[in-house]
């Protein structure tokens, strides 16, 4: 079987729901990609407010975790209630003062690229078969800058993300539109 076999078994009702949900999410694309673009301070916050508000929900999951977990130890259960107030206090600190809460984010992020690229060069130097030596090096090594450079001036890192970000997001949506599924006209339908 072709692929065109297998289009052709698909139901066009269904080619036009799928239809239907890109051309809206290329919309919402193209109009979020605009908006950072146009607002990146705006954007950036509402970023920095949404990560308040998962620690929160983290936070808070982690307290039910605690009282619910009645098979784990009493130390256990103190250990993960404690870290739920610990992290339901950085969510409240990061809804009401954003712009920490996005050095905060940063910082992690930095973090995670330094120990990635210590990792890639720890592959290269054990001689990993699957990627050629250099490549592991050059990823190590670009890794453990960007996450240098992410903590050190995390505004503006954060920014240049979000305009890189804000204009993939338009050309994938407007890509996106220009590759919609068609219905396919069956043999006899033709007249």
């Amino acid at each position: 079987m072709t692929i065109a076999d297998y289009a052709r078994q698909i139901p066009n009702e269904l080619v036009a729901a799928v239809r239907t949900t890109m051309i809206v999410t290329a919309i919402v694309g193209l109009v979020l990609g605009i908006i950072a673009l146009v607002w990146p301070e705006a954007t950036l916050l509402v970023i920095g407010v949404l990560f308040g508000i998962s620690l929160i929900m983290a936070g808070l999951f982690r307290l039910y975790e605690a009282t619910a977990s009645t098979l784990l130890s009493g130390g256990w259960r103190f250990a993960l209630g404690l870290i739920g107030v610990l992290i339901l206090a950085a969510g409240i600190v990061a809804v009401f003062n954003p712009e920490k809460s996005l050095v905060f984010l940063a910082i992690f992020i930095g973090i995670g690229w330094i120990f990635q690229g210590i990792a890639d060069l720890a592959r290269a130097s054990a001689g990993s078969q699957h990627v050629p030596r250099w490549l592991l090096v050059l990823s190590g090594v670009v890794s453990i800058i960007a996450g240098i450079v992410m903590m050190l001036i995390p505004g503006l890192a954060l920014a240049t993300f979000l305009i890189i970000a804000a204009i993939m997001l338009i050309v994938i949506s407007v890509v996106t539109l220009l590759t919609l599924p068609k219905k396919i006209e069956e043999p006899g339908n033709l007249i």
